[in-house]
């Protein structure tokens, strides 16, 4: 009873740090807005000027929600991974999803100067790079799952989603070699990682994708328990070893998959917050480490945002590059205090 009520304060701490996260992000930028002037606009009251309005409101709020969303998608999404492979270096792309999305991208914006000019008019569609981005991980996808049928070891499936990614990341440099710089350009911002810009259209699915993973997530919270004490444990315990696979896989696709696709690529915090919170948490229970996971993810996202969004600037760093300089020191100074990982 202690240890669920010390859990419980916990996340309650860390859903009122993701709310002061979220309003800071929101006022701060390459236009300083008052916190003020941020609630009114968030609560339907009146605010001093229009563009501010326009501002929190069409970009800064769908902004924030996509930084809320991928951050704790993609960890989750690491935990997934990590847990199933008993691997601590195992991360939400381990099974070549990213590299997937990448090669969908790359013919698009790279294919043009390969396939002529077919492709650079679909480019135009700003809906284009999303779905190519979600077809080339669901064909991955279908790829790892039809081998998870055949094989048993998930040492091996995690081996041949490595595989996978190697082959794809190969195609892309292959199209990168008959590319334009200008094609070359669009394609490396595009693997920067981007929240901004996101219509509330996109946001729908994003939020629609996340919710199916989280509830695949949460079902298979016991499978997850069970799977850290050994396959031939948890077997002999009565758990579908291949069936709890197959549904461990589809939620990470369905997290990451769906997050690179409006986002792009963004790594590091898939890696580096299961750790984090395993480390703070000090419990192998899915049941607690999913949502905390999650709150942990949404809320060093949202700090990254805010730092590369660079406040009283016009300039905005890539998102990529931030997550890893401020979390890489924090789990490295977490471990060198431990000694020791989770596993």
């Amino acid at each position: 009873m202690i240890v669920h009520q010390k859990h419980t304060a916990t996340i309650i701490g860390l859903v009122t740090a993701l709310l002061v996260a979220l309003l800071i992000n929101i006022s701060l930028g390459s236009v300083s807005i008052p916190l003020k002037e941020v609630l009114a606009s968030l609560f339907g009251g009146s605010i001093s000027k229009d563009s501010w309005e326009f501002i929190v409101l069409e970009y800064r709020i769908p902004k924030a929600i996509t930084a809320i969303i991928a951050g704790a998608g993609l960890s989750i999404a690491g935990l997934l991974m990590q847990t199933l492979f008993r691997n601590p270096l195992a991360g939400p792309f381990v099974l070549g999803l990213s590299s997937g999305s990448s090669l969908g991208v790359a013919l698009i914006i790279l294919g043009a100067g390969l396939f002529g000019g077919v492709l650079g008019s679909v480019f135009s569609n700003p809906w284009a790079l999303v779905l190519a981005s979600a077809l080339g991980s669901f064909l991955v996808l279908l790829a790892v799952l039809a081998v998870t049928f055949r094989i048993k070891d998930t040492m091996a499936i995690l081996i041949i989603g490595l595989m996978f990614g190697s082959v794809t990341t190969a195609i892309v440099s292959v199209l990168s070699y008959f590319s334009s710089a200008e094609q070359l350009q669009q394609f490396v911002f595009w693997s920067f990682g981007s929240l901004g810009n996101q219509s509330w259209s996109g946001i729908f699915v994003l939020i629609v994708c996340f919710a199916i993973g989280l509830l695949l997530s949460f079902a298979s919270s016991k499978s997850l328990n069970g799977l850290l004490l050994g396959e031939n444990y948890a077997q002999s315990m009565g758990l579908n070893i291949k069936r709890a696979t197959i549904i461990i896989i589809l939620a990470t696709s369905i997290l990451a998959g769906g997050i690179t696709a409006f986002v792009g690529p963004i790594a590091f915090v898939g890696l580096a917050v299961p750790h984090l919170t395993r480390q703070i948490t000090k419990t192998a229970n899915h049941a607690i480490l999913i949502p905390m996971v999650a709150l942990y993810g949404a809320i060093l996202m949202l700090l990254c945002d805010t730092i590369a969004q660079l406040p009283f600037s016009e300039y905005y760093l890539p998102i990529n590059a931030i997550t890893a300089i401020i979390g890489a020191p924090v789990v490295i100074w977490l471990l060198v205090k431990k000694r020791k990982l989770f596993f």
